[in-house]
């Protein structure tokens, strides 16, 4: 069970962490070689960086709309039961979601074209996932209130969603400064899936109405489909208790990251404009692209209507004549008229494509000779950084099974001579309305550290939190000499 736990602590730190994936902290925080990731036509600074393998670029993100655990689980003199009904089972819609999403970079690096100074090639690889489960409202009041006092309402099967997968992504950037006024960029993509679920688009109800010959009539119509690839495997590696487990997990881990499991490309473009002397505008759309999942495949469809009125019970002289039989003839009828089904029909997976957009102002003279009062000095190298101080706002959007989620955020941004950069923000999305965030970037000599956190009056108290994002990263880069 060693390789087990170690598995699922793995997916925990790849997956969690919705999820909605923005990095508005690292979005154009150029001193950063990771925010090429964000925008392939980002300014570039450098002659070359290479990232540490396994620190260069670590994020997580967790997060909840429409409810906390403190809403569940404080101790304000609330009988639980009640704070469930009223806070989750009614107080959340099937546009809540829950989730978390993570990204790992494995190796990275770039470099200055010697023959071209103005193109700067980037390369690398890194895991990412994300999980994300929307609210089914209709099925949760089903369950917690029962359909007895629900008579003639249909309750939706199109409030289940949910998916999630893990993915392993090799790329390989082109950024070309084309004039003094503009910066673009393409990246491109090979992705290995290890494992992906996903079901949206669901229909059908069920319903009960007053029956004819009986007390009730239960109705289902259901059209439901979820889609799977590379989970049978991993769910019978995971049941293994033998030995043999603690060799196969880890090579089936590694053969379906290394290009071994469903494959895909994709896409990322973005510029950089300068609008006047101290103004900019950016752009980046990232994961144009998809995944073709044609081996160990495996969907489940629930397809097909069925009524049934039930137990012919006459009251009250057949209460004490039940029996269990019963009970599973009932089951086996609706199974009858609506079978759930498999297959292993292969199937095209969509990337969560994303949106950046920025306007960023610069003010205050920079001066190369300026120093912050610390003890760490830059050896003695200029930095080709143009600003002192910034203002801007960001948009950021992100296409989800429920359509697409935005976040909006206003930015200022310092340094602090060569050796400090700093960027504080302030960003509205589903999950709060009252999101700061800072992030800082330290140069000493030639190594770059960087440390980013989300939402941090959240901090105080994270069980009444809504969301929570941490970045760090550390790097080897040279500065373009000025």
């Amino acid at each position: 069970m060693r390789w087990t736990n170690t598995f699922l602590w793995f997916i925990a730190l790849w997956t969690a962490g919705v999820t909605a994936q923005n990095k508005q902290l690292l979005y154009d925080f150029y001193e950063v070689p990771q925010s090429l990731l964000l925008n392939p036509g980002v300014i570039t600074p450098y002659q070359w960086h290479a990232g540490v393998p396994l620190l260069s670029g670590l994020s997580v993100q967790a997060g909840s709309s429409g409810i906390a655990v403190n809403d569940i689980f404080a101790n304000d003199g609330i009988d639980f039961t009640t704070k469930f009904r009223e806070r989750v089972v009614n107080g959340l819609s099937p546009n809540d979601v829950i989730g978390g999403s993570g990204q790992i970079e494995v190796f990275s690096g770039g470099f200055r074209s010697s023959k071209r100074p103005t193109d700067y090639y980037s390369f690398g690889m890194y895991g990412e996932g994300f999980i994300a489960q929307y609210w089914p409202s209709d099925l949760a009041q089903l369950a917690f209130e029962g359909n007895a006092n629900n008579i003639g309402r249909r309750f939706q099967f199109n409030h289940l969603t949910t998916g999630g997968e893990a993915v392993n992504v090799f790329h390989f950037g082109i950024n070309r400064q084309i004039n003094n006024r503009l910066t673009a960029g393409l990246r491109f993509k090979v992705y290995s899936s290890v494992f992906e679920f996903t079901s949206k688009g669901n229909d059908g109800y069920f319903v009960t109405t007053q029956g004819e010959n009986n007390i009730l009539r239960n109705t289902v119509v259901a059209d439901v489909t979820m889609r799977t690839s590379g989970v049978e495997s991993l769910l019978e590696l995971l049941g293994d208790d033998t030995l043999a487990q603690s060799v196969e997990l880890p090579r089936w881990l590694l053969g379906r990251s290394l290009l071994g499991g469903n494959l895909g490309v994709g896409l990322d473009f973005g510029f950089t404009k300068r609008l006047g002397s101290n103004s900019y505008f950016t752009i980046s759309v990232l994961d144009i692209g998809f995944i073709y999942h044609n081996n160990d495949v495996k969907n489940y469809t629930l397809n097909g209507a069925g009524t049934n009125e039930g137990i012919e019970i006459i009251l009250p002289e057949d209460l004490g004549n039940l029996s269990v039989d019963i009970w599973q003839d009932l089951v086996d009828d609706f199974e009858e008229r609506i079978p759930l089904d498999t297959n292993a029909d292969a199937f095209f997976s969509l990337r969560p494509t994303q949106l950046n957009a920025s306007y960023r102002y610069h003010f205050g003279e920079y001066s190369k000779k300026s120093n912050c009062d610390c003890d760490i000095a830059p050896s003695g190298r200029n930095i080709n950084i143009d600003y002192k101080n910034a203002v801007g706002a960001q948009l950021f959007m992100i296409h989800r099974p429920r359509g697409p989620q935005a976040a909006l955020t206003a930015f200022y941004q310092k340094r602090l001579g060569n050796v400090l950069a700093l960027k504080g923000t302030y960003t509205m999305d589903k999950y709060s309305f009252a999101n700061l965030g800072l992030g800082v970037s330290m140069q000493a000599g030639p190594v770059n550290f960087y440390l980013m956190a989300d939402n941090l009056l959240g901090y105080q108290n994270l069980p009444a939190s809504n969301y929570a994002s941490l970045q760090f990263g550390l790097n080897i880069l040279s500065w373009n000499p000025n």
